[in-house]
């Protein structure tokens, strides 16, 4: 995987590895841009995320590794940040990095990408879960705060699959993201989940081609070993819609990369 902007680190509390386990496998991958981007500090469901009080040692951190291995890799700092109205934080938001994720894991509050939750999927209409997590996957885009969506359908997760066209519950998502000029990660998270297939399905990507979206690549590894696995099929995957650029960013300035 030439470009991996999507990884974690141990001080999200579900994660392994030390932070030079995840920069010498992804050299050893061929990876040319690869981005630590683990879960932002914020005042909720705190338990799989790092603390305020940890911003600055993982900053320091990743420039730390940055500048061992500028010679090998480049190596860009980021944050995946919560999009949950009323707890995102400037500390986070106005943070110097070089792009932040936008996720969606919480439908009014309910992490449904849990197993501890799972249940829940039982007691609501399975269409208007996928419309309500779509709805604010929309309302992130519109808040204009961040450089990429993650795992843009992350709801399928536990493959709970809606019986309404995916394409028509998503539609408003996708036209927000086009307007908002964000890039849609290609993430093969999804391949180690129950669901069995990249975020995004083939359904949303033919969306965002028809929408000429920009997309990038992440891994979503939460350990050295799960980095750049099915790289390959990943970007033909991407290429079957006619795709041969990706993004990467300096800075939160966009830039453009065949891959």
């Amino acid at each position: 995987m030439l470009v991996d902007l999507h990884n974690h680190t141990i001080l999200c509390n579900h994660a392994k590895g030390s932070t030079n386990e995840y920069v010498q496998a992804a050299i050893k991958a061929g990876t040319s841009y690869f981005g630590f981007s683990d879960h932002a500090p914020m005042n909720f469901s705190q338990k799989y995320r790092m603390s305020f009080d940890q911003m600055d040692m993982y900053e320091k951190d990743i420039h730390s590794l940055k500048e061992r291995y500028k010679d090998q890799i480049d190596i860009l700092l980021a944050y995946e940040v919560d999009f949950l109205e009323g707890y995102m934080d400037e500390r986070v938001l106005n943070a110097d990095v070089d792009y932040l994720i936008g996720s969606v894991h919480f439908i009014k509050k309910w992490e449904f990408d849990n197993p501890e939750f799972i249940g829940e999927y039982k007691n609501r209409d399975i269409n208007q879960i996928w419309q309500e997590y779509f709805d604010t996957i929309e309302e992130m885009a519109k808040q204009n705060l961040f450089d990429i969506v993650g795992h843009i359908d992350l709801i399928k997760i536990f493959k709970y699959m809606p019986t309404k066209d995916i394409r028509i519950i998503a539609q408003n998502a996708i036209k927000a993201i086009k307007k908002a000029d964000m890039v849609v990660e290609l993430n093969t998270a999804g391949y180690r989940k129950p669901i069995g297939e990249a975020y995004p399905s083939s359904d949303i990507l033919e969306l965002l081609s028809d929408f000429n979206i920009p997309i990038t690549f992440g891994s979503d590894a939460h350990d050295p070993s799960q980095i750049a696995l099915r790289s390959n099929e990943i970007e033909n995957l991407a290429k079957r819609f006619g795709y041969r650029e990706c993004a990467i960013f300096k800075q939160r300035e966009r830039q453009m990369i065949n891959f």
